[in-house]
């Protein structure tokens, strides 16, 4: 493995032979960008603004993010008889990341973005080779999960990743919504985004629920509109609020912008992020939105599907689901790891059975879960104990309930889940769940 100094390890893995030569036989070729070609850099993100239907990035932008993508492993495929053949006509992109699990501890996972074949180029197997390909670089620097955000909810089971968190979008009538919730002792500040750039990772990293993953600075920047390349910077106008407790320490903080109706006001609040380190400052940042003058309607996506907002207001029904979906897939590698870094809710001995199309978590295993709700798992060489509850999933499925937010009763109704022995699901159910519901905040 070649690595330049100053890049981080996985930047240095060679491309994987099986996935170049799948699609060597078709006529295409799978690379892995030197991070220092900024001119193959810079045509692989135009590519990937391409799979996604953004507009071509300007010469401005594509500098900064080529700088941006030098830390990752960015993988292209080219077809080199095209007419453009330099310029990739898939695209992937991964690096290592901390997936926040119940109970608070974070497991390292191979985070992987920017999936895109070019229209031109579908139905060559293009996926077949790449998804493999992350899997076995996961494998190769030790890390128990692969995990992605995805547009399109079809593609990804056939690799073994499952649905595991979930987000929604919430429409609040503020004319309707009056507060009715707790009044913190605390306050609420204007600051500067370029002050929540010092002070709101902290206070994430306090806030972070199973499902969350780590918000790298580069996410910050682009979130809180400082990259002045970026044309999303200009659009925003964003404002932000701090709420610091009655200590005078910072706990929370919302960042929104405002948008004018055709006549002016009312106006629509959209809630870019609200973070809160404490349930005080949940209700008074939730309160000042709400309560915002010259505002009628509040728009909140990329929100937990149990928010309890909707019960501190007088009419509930003013606060309404307007969207709800999967949004994080898991894609469990090591399945004893995997299964005894999380905390559960109740003890048990479960012997699972876990088939794998591709091989890499197949197998049978003993998790062990005491009073306390430590677990320990690892490979079943012997009988299972006789009390054990006994289930047969699909490694998807297991990553689907792995965080608590799947529901292994649903699984066996629907016909994914085997129960071996009498009430398998309702007690694996009872183990798995986690009191915080599972939740991501952002895309990657």
């Amino acid at each position: 493995m070649t690595v330049h100094a100053d890049l981080p390890e996985h930047t240095g893995l060679p491309v994987d032979a099986d996935s170049h030569q799948a699609l060597a036989a078709t006529g295409l070729d799978l690379s892995i960008l030197d991070p220092r070609d900024d001119a193959a850099a810079r045509q692989w993100l135009q590519a990937d603004a391409r799979g996604f239907h953004d507009p071509a990035r300007s010469d401005e932008l594509l500098g900064v993010l080529t700088r941006e993508i030098a830390s990752d492993l960015v993988t292209a495929v080219h077809d080199r008889s095209g007419a453009d053949p330099d310029s990739p006509v898939a695209t992937v992109r991964s690096w290592p990341m901390d997936l926040t699990v119940p109970g608070g501890a974070a497991l390292p996972a191979w985070a992987i973005s920017s999936v895109t074949v070019a229209p031109t180029h579908r139905r060559r197997g293009i996926a077949r080779a790449l998804l493999p390909a992350e899997l076995r670089y996961a494998r190769a620097l030790g890390l128990p999960m692969a995990m992605l955000t995805v547009s399109e909810a079809t593609i990804y089971g056939r690799f073994g990743f499952g649905p595991a968190a979930y987000q929604t979008q919430y429409q609040v009538d503020t004319s309707r919504a009056r507060w009715i919730g707790p009044t913190p002792g605390g306050r609420v500040h204007f600051v500067t985004a370029s002050s929540l750039l010092t002070d709101g990772p902290a206070i994430f990293e306090r806030s972070r629920e199973p499902g969350e993953v780590d918000r790298r600075d580069i996410w910050w920047k682009h979130a809180l509109g400082l990259v002045p390349q970026d044309p999303d910077s200009e659009k925003r106008s964003l404002r932000c609020v701090r709420y610091d407790d009655e200590s005078g320490v910072a706990q929370g903080f919302a960042v929104y912008s405002i948008v004018l109706g055709e006549e002016g006001y009312p106006a629509r609040l959209n809630l870019a992020d609200l973070v809160a380190a404490t349930d005080d400052a949940y209700a008074a940042l939730w309160h000042f939105v709400i309560d915002m003058d010259l505002v009628t309607e509040v728009s909140a996506p990329l929100r937990s599907t149990s928010e309890h907002v909707a019960w501190q207001v007088l009419d509930r029904r003013a606060v309404r689901k307007t969207l709800e979906r999967d949004h994080l897939w898991l894609r469990i590698l090591d399945v004893p790891a995997a299964l005894s870094a999380r905390s559960y809710s109740a003890p048990g001995i479960f012997a699972l059975t876990i088939s794998d199309a591709l091989g890499f978590a197949a197998g049978e295993y003993l998790l062990t879960v005491d009073a306390a709700g430590v677990g320990r798992a690892h490979p079943l060489t012997a009988p299972a104990p006789d009390e054990s509850v006994r289930v047969a999933m699909s490694v998807a499925d297991l990553g689907s309930l792995y965080l608590g937010a799947g529901n292994a009763i649903d699984l066996v109704r629907a016909g994914r889940l085997t129960e071996q022995t009498t009430d398998a699901a309702v007690r694996l159910d009872a183990s798995f769940h986690s009191a915080r519901t599972p939740r991501l905040s952002t895309w990657f």
